[in-house]
């Protein structure tokens, strides 16, 4: 397996940035991903694993290897009367997976619609939207260490879930390559519908009877009616982590900014990011090519032709303004390469 040099990777990130990797290739099964770690542009440097691209921004180009996972495939691996067991390629795109689970009535990832991205990078950050997170349905994971050349599997316990987090963010950052998920899945749905605005757009919808497919139509129509799709300009959905501090923290906030948007979260609580931006008034902003969308503040966008440093000084800024107006620390959720 000889990897291509100088290779353009504006088609693979939804950022849309024009960089350049100093090598390139693909890998379709556990047996090329193994054959890619024995060459020596792999060996010579940490390679960059890249999924769909969609949790990254390019700030350079990139001199070492880039390994583009494109291992495929959904196998159903049986259950029980009240469970599916789905052993999906962590190549697969996240949506045609939750597609798949609407299509055959699966439950628990429904919430999950549109998000984009690879199956394989839904761990890694533990993916989430309205009120469901990837652990909520993971079972297990198989993963290529990098330096060692052997495969391993993770139960859930042993991947550290947080809010964003898993173990493969922090820990064993850059050590691992996700190959397969194994996804448990309900038979009988349980549907969660009293996060955000679904049930108000159910309603909207006409739909009186709950279904999988139903919620999973709910979230795609908020979703696009808030968030800019990559296709059609730069973006990778929400850039900033909603912060999290404490009751008494919380508390004065309250006292001096009444209308703070939050949730509970335990013992503490949950801000959204996307308020406080606004509320630092960046909604709508815009400097040459680089800019936060007009009708959600938690997304930066790309109109075109900035570069990954403007977009990247862009959200400093807006970091910098939150925590002088707030005293509250955002945190990107993107990663900056």
């Amino acid at each position: 397996m000889k990897p291509e040099e100088n290779y353009s990777l504006r088609g693979y990130n939804t950022f849309g940035m024009d960089v350049s990797a100093r090598y390139f290739a693909k890998f379709t099964n556990e047996d090329t991903l193994d054959a890619l770690a024995r060459t020596k542009e792999w060996q010579e440097s940490n390679p960059l694993i890249l999924g769909g691209g969609s949790n990254l921004l390019f700030t350079k180009d990139v001199d070492k290897l880039v390994a583009y996972n494109q291992i495929k495939g959904i196998e159903n691996r049986g259950g029980d009367d009240e469970y599916v067991y789905l052993h999906v390629g962590a190549g697969e795109v996240w949506h045609d997976f939750v597609m798949y689970c609407i299509a055959n009535n699966y439950g628990g990832v429904e919430n999950l619609s549109l998000i984009p991205g690879s199956v394989g990078a839904g761990p890694m950050q533990n993916i989430g939207a309205y009120g469901v997170e990837l652990k909520d349905v993971f079972h297990e994971l198989e993963a290529y260490h990098i330096e060692g050349r052997y495969f391993v599997k993770f139960r859930a316990h042993e991947c550290h879930f947080g809010y964003r987090e898993s173990v493969f963010k922090n820990k064993f950052r850059n050590q691992f390559v996700i190959s397969r998920v194994t996804f448990k899945l309900r038979k009988q749905p349980k549907f969660n519908t009293t996060y955000g605005a679904i049930e108000k757009e159910l309603e909207k919808m006409g739909v009186h009877e709950l279904t999988v497919k139903a919620i999973s139509d709910a979230v795609i129509n908020i979703r696009r009616s808030k968030l800019p799709d990559p296709a059609k300009i730069g973006n990778a959905g929400s850039f900033f982590k909603n912060p999290v501090v404490s009751a008494s923290q919380f508390e004065i906030l309250k006292l001096k900014f009444p209308e703070i948007v939050s949730y509970p979260s335990g013992d503490d609580y949950k801000l959204a990011a996307g308020w406080l931006i606004e509320n630092c008034g960046w909604k709508g902003f815009r400097e040459g090519d680089a800019g936060v969308h007009k009708d959600q503040a938690l997304v930066l966008v790309n109109y075109g032709g900035a570069k990954g440093k403007e977009i990247f000084d862009l959200s400093t800024r807006i970091l910098s303004s939150v925590h002088e107006k707030f005293g509250v620390d955002l945190e990107r959720e993107v990663n900056i390469y």
